[in-house]
């Protein structure tokens, strides 16, 4: 038996598995359920959290007593930080990539009421220089007495890739519960440490279950490095060996549309139409571009090998306020 690391218990956890019968007898094709990590919590609500539960704690392990990290200006992975750190004790700092004049909305406004300190930078500085201005950051604290630890993008390494791991040991058990099998697990990819940790764990447990993941940025051949990467670091926590090739990480391209936290219209009419047949929200950034590819794909004739596709509802719900203009009419 595989050991992993150790984690702090946050989230809400299991989360639920239901059925999308409704909208799978629309559609044809594969019976369709959902995995709703968009329950995991209010203020931590979200796929983060997993994460979030094994960085946080090596963060304590190391006797840090403050946290950075960094994302877009409605980054769902920075306010899940600010509120696993406020219900720890522990100060938070965040990147956010975008601009101070912003309406506090959505995400950001509750990385301001959860106490965190926000930074503000440009694209660019977020694209070129993120690591070297949160390394600053930490170094300032180090100054003021702190004990800083930083958290990557998404919470998307070595030790968050654990998170999803678990999630997939939580899932196996729900099979056996709900006396079904998943042939194939399906989630937007943004950072890529959720499909890490599902990969992670169908390689180290002997899984015959294929991991789909829809980028909603970048391209499929920078999240296969991007994803290897991280599953190299998660090699250091192990006590068990595995090899993998980049060309076993399935990454469905040609599903970005206008970029990242950009919807379309047809990507919108998805939200709604889900959101009316079975009572599910989706939001525009990931799920709702993941979800709107993967029945695209089943309507193209993709899938059809599968029997029972499970899709992860990685949250994102706080996102989609600020778009409410976009849903008019």
């Amino acid at each position: 038996m595989t050991m992993i690391p150790e984690r702090i218990h946050l989230a809400n956890l299991p989360t639920r598995i239901e059925k999308l019968d409704r909208f799978s007898k629309q559609l044809g094709g594969p019976e369709i359920y959902i995995k709703r990590d968009d329950q995991t919590g209010s203020e931590i609500a979200g796929n983060k959290i997993r994460k979030l539960e094994f960085s946080l704690q090596e963060a304590l392990n190391r006797g840090c007593d403050s946290v950075i990290t960094c994302g877009g200006i409605q980054s769902n992975h920075c306010r899940a930080t600010a509120a696993a750190a406020a219900r720890l004790g522990l100060k938070c700092d965040v990147v956010l990539r975008g601009d101070e004049n912003t309406e506090r909305d959505g995400n950001l406004l509750l990385d301001d009421l959860l106490g965190a300190t926000i930074h503000f930078i440009t694209a660019e500085q977020y694209r070129n220089e993120r690591q070297g201005i949160m390394e600053d950051i930490k170094k300032q604290l180090m100054v003021e007495g702190y004990h800083p630890y930083i958290i990557p993008e998404g919470a998307s390494n070595g030790i968050g890739a654990f998170g999803y791991y678990a999630a997939m040991e939580e899932i196996l058990a729900q099979e056996k519960q709900l006396g079904l099998s998943f042939d194939a697990i399906v989630v937007a990819v943004g950072s890529g440490g959720t499909y890490a940790g599902l990969f992670l764990a169908a390689k180290l447990l002997g899984l015959e279950k294929a991991i789909y993941g829809f980028n909603v940025c970048d391209d499929s051949e920078y999240f296969r490095r991007a994803i290897s990467g991280i599953l190299e670091e998660s090699k250091e926590y192990l006590d068990s060996s595995f090899t993998f090739s980049p060309d076993e990480i399935n990454i469905v391209d040609g599903y970005v549309g206008r970029g990242y936290a950009q919807g379309r219209p047809e990507e919108r009419q998805m939200i709604r139409e889900l959101a009316t047949l079975e009572g599910v929200v989706l939001d525009p950034v990931y799920t709702g571009k993941a979800f709107y590819g993967l029945t695209e794909e089943i309507k193209n004739g993709r899938f059809q090998e599968h029997e029972t596709i499970l899709f992860i509802h990685t949250g994102g719900l706080f996102g989609l306020f600020p778009q409410h203009g976009e849903f008019a009419g």
